[in-house]
């Protein structure tokens, strides 16, 4: 039976429109991008669910924020707004903003990895793998085997698994450069860490004295998940469950463009080391810009400090995650597999299931996003073997533990109508299923494919 639609707890004073194409248009929009849906223009979209990074609606009080940011090159008061909301929040020594997730990692890895080290993680995603790489070092998952049945309901399905990371930890002994826990899980399909879980991976971590590093781009709804899935933590605030996560790790890297609802920004934490501290400075100045912006207008820190006490207000996340959760009911009425239970950020269609006839290395996770383009004027994008890449070493396709096509809904910007639509899109992929055909790579660059690649139908 379909659950019910949350009410949203806000109303809509400004609106965009939407441009409706033909599906001819469709189809020869989508064939001049070269079937990649990175290239699509944002004007031939109907639906926008390519990420919900950076495409969120702010409320009216960030817009207001906009105004009053103190664009001083040094010492502007919007830096020091926002030290004391992340302060207030994650009790770290320092915090230093960058321009957004991907700047926090070209900063932070290169201090903690290089050639021959190792980093682990419950999964990274496709920068912080990329980053990495970049530093020299090799990314090893770990997510629980729970995972990878998208048909459990298990709880905490982005969990790291400890029996195989306590033998990687031995395997790898003294090449650890950095453990790297990912919540909400982006790549098992937006799937919430239990703080039980978190905790033994911060307890072998100090007894390996190693340092561990959140990324912690969806940390709101992660601890949404806790206080709504974790017993102890029923009656916990949204705030002290945050800082407990966050306590139990030495740093932290942050897309601030999810969970603190901006349209720009990063941030990077260091708990207690002051050495680690400077070096991060350092590399801010290098590459950023001064420590009190980097990269960033004084506007958008300002934007960021009231965006992060926002986005861990319980009603905004009970209505975000009921989102996700009323498209996964009305799918899972209509028989289409995704990751379930209901990730926190998007949904993700198991295109492994759907079309099964397509093996990993004709990558169904973006058939699957092309066709639902084609159907619906929808643009989701591929988790699975096209994303992953090639092996660094054999240069063969790897494949994916996961074949997802994932439709991620951004913050405060859709309705249900809209959610509507794409379950009837998905209804008539389901019902040809058998004729949608795989793709291969024409062109693809040494690094992060996935944005960049050109491709042809089979």
């Amino acid at each position: 039976m379909a659950r019910k639609y949350v009410m949203e707890p806000f109303r809509i004073k400004m609106v965009e429109p939407i441009r409706l194409l033909t599906r001819k248009e469709r189809e020869e929009a989508i064939q001049q991008a070269h079937y990649n849906v990175f290239y699509l223009k944002s004007d031939d979209v109907a639906i926008d669910l390519l990420t919900d990074s950076g495409t969120n609606a702010m409320s009216s009080t960030q817009w207001a924020g906009l105004m009053s940011g103190d664009e001083s090159y040094a010492g502007s008061s919007s830096y020091y707004r926002l030290m004391d909301v992340t302060k207030k929040l994650f009790d770290y020594d320092f915090v230093q903003p960058v321009h957004q997730g991907r700047a926090a990692e070209k900063v932070l890895f290169p201090l903690l990895l290089g050639k021959g080290k190792v980093a682990i993680s419950n999964m990274f995603f496709d920068t912080t793998r990329a980053h990495v790489e970049l530093a020299g070092g090799r990314a090893i998952d770990c997510v629980t085997p729970e995972a990878k049945d998208t048909q459990s309901r298990a709880p905490f399905k982005g969990n790291m698994d400890i029996p195989r990371f306590e033998s990687l930890l031995e395997e790898y002994e003294g090449r650890i450069g950095a453990v790297v826990m990912t919540l909400t899980n982006n790549s098992a399909g937006g799937q919430p860490v239990s703080m039980e879980n978190l905790r033994k991976v911060s307890a072998l971590c100090r007894q390996h004295d190693i340092p561990l590093c959140l990324d912690a781009a969806r940390f709101a709804e992660n601890a949404y998940f806790v206080k709504q899935r974790e017993e102890e933590f029923k009656d916990a605030s949204l705030e002290d469950i945050v800082r407990e996560t966050f306590q139990l790790c030495d740093l932290f890297t942050m897309s601030a463009k999810k969970d603190a609802i901006v349209n720009i920004g990063g941030l990077i934490g260091v708990k207690d080391d002051e050495e680690m501290s400077l070096k991060v400075k350092a590399n801010v100045i290098s590459f950023e810009g001064y420590i009190s912006y980097g990269g960033l207008a004084g506007r958008d820190l300002e934007a960021m400090a009231i965006g992060l006490m926002e986005g861990i207000h319980e009603d905004q996340l009970h209505y975000r995650i009921g989102q996700v959760e009323y498209l996964s009911a009305l799918l899972n009425d209509e028989g289409i597999a995704h990751q379930m239970p209901a990730g926190g950020h998007g949904l993700f269609l198991d295109a492994k299931a759907l079309l099964p006839h397509i093996p990993y290395y004709e990558f169904p996770g973006q058939a699957l996003a092309i066709e639902l383009y084609k159907e619906a004027g929808i643009r989701g994008c591929d988790i699975g073997s096209y994303m992953m890449g090639n092996d660094p070493d054999t240069l063969e396709q790897l494949e994916s533990e996961f074949e997802f096509t994932r439709l991620a809904i951004p913050r405060r910007v859709y309705t249900q109508a809209h959610l509507d639509l794409i379950v009837e899109a998905m209804k008539n992929i389901r019902d040809r299923a058998e004729q949608v055909k795989g793709y291969r790579i024409t062109w693809e660059p040494p690094i992060l494919r996935h944005f960049q690649a050109h491709l042809l139908p089979l």
